[in-house]
């Protein structure tokens, strides 16, 4: 009986020792029964804690390598600012921004799951060491060249009818514009240049009567522009910083006298001559021939521009470029990058 009874206790323990094992692993666990002064779990726990740190230690290297990755990436991805010249040709061309990863804020909001992520970079700009307002008394044809954005410039002395049309057009293009006014077409106008300041256009000074700026003594063309700016301010509520002289037509006495009034003289890359009424395809082809970054476009409220507008807009999109207002092509500013790229 009693060899009965140890027989079926071994074959117990047996079984024990096989359930055990096959939950635990049968060749640890009878490994570690012959370690007397050891229990099963305090050893595993070692092995098992060191199974993490070896984790952590790959996952710090992981990290290690991506951060080296991305710190390069930012590297490569720092663009130098460049300054505001006076061009032989072209005048005065503003500067532009440079920029740089923000890498504090880049790692901010980026978790490093995996080898192969996209980095959405954050970007600060880098200001250029002399700007626009550093060259002094200059006229303007163009933006920096570098800059992928196009302005387009209306002037307004005459006429209302193909007005809302283009607004129509601008808004439905979501395209803000410059419109330099005749400061006596404002005066009968007031209304109408609030609608098309509440589209969110730029409104400037196209000078009072429509004079050759060039021909006018000191004090009558200080009138043409200081009449046009009260208008401006007293009805449309503007802080102006533009002005356009009628005809394009100026003398370095008006670049002074506008300089002098805080103002920037400004003028145009390529003109659209709608006043001559052509053909709406001819002038979109134009545009989509001598179209470049920094172009300034003029035109005025007529029924050749009106029916190119679109059109227009359309082929300066497909070429890669944003449409801004003059102040926003003349500013440093950078046109906004693409953020990410994909690390591997």
């Amino acid at each position: 009986m009693n060899r009965l009874l140890r027989a079926l206790g071994a074959l117990g323990a047996a079984i024990l020792i096989a359930q055990i094992g096959a939950l635990t692993g049968a060749d640890d666990y009878i490994r570690n029964l012959k370690k007397p002064s050891t229990v099963y779990g305090e050893a595993a726990m070692p092995v098992f804690a060191a199974g993490k740190q070896a984790g952590r230690a790959s996952d710090e290297g992981q990290r290690e390598q991506w951060l080296l990755q991305v710190k390069e990436e930012a590297a490569k991805r720092r663009i130098e600012p460049i300054d505001a010249r006076v061009d032989s040709v072209w005048k005065a061309i503003p500067g532009y921004n440079g920029r740089e990863v923000d890498l504090e804020r880049t790692l901010q909001i980026t978790k490093p799951l995996t080898p192969i992520q996209e980095v959405p970079f954050v970007y600060r700009e880098l200001e250029p060491k002399v700007n626009l307002d550093d060259l002094g008394a200059q006229p303007v044809y163009k933006g920096n060249p570098k800059k992928p954005m196009v302005s387009l410039m209306i002037n307004v002395a005459w006429g209302n009818e193909f007005i809302p049309s283009m607004i129509d057009i601008l808004n439905k293009e979501n395209v803000h514009a410059t419109f330099f006014f005749d400061g006596s077409w404002l005066k009968k106008n007031i209304p109408v240049a609030k609608e098309i300041g509440a589209s969110g256009h730029e409104l400037s000074n196209h000078a009072y009567s429509h004079k050759n700026m060039s021909r006018l003594g000191r004090q009558a063309a200080i009138e043409e522009i200081t009449k046009t700016e009260a208008l401006l301010e007293k009805e449309l509520g503007v802080k102006n910083k533009l002005f356009a002289p009628p005809s394009g037509d100026f003398n370095m006495q008006t670049v002074q006298i506008a300089h002098e009034l805080k103002l920037r003289t400004v003028l145009w890359t390529i003109d659209t001559v709608d006043w001559k009424g052509p053909q709406p395809e001819a002038i979109v082809s134009k545009i989509a021939k001598r179209i470049e970054p920094g172009a300034m476009i003029l035109m005025h409220p007529t029924k050749s521009s009106s029916e190119a507008l679109e059109a227009m807009i359309k082929e300066i999109k497909r070429k890669g470029f944003v449409l801004g207002t003059v102040s926003e092509l003349l500013s440093p500013n950078r046109v906004p990058d693409v953020q990410t790229t994909l690390l591997q």
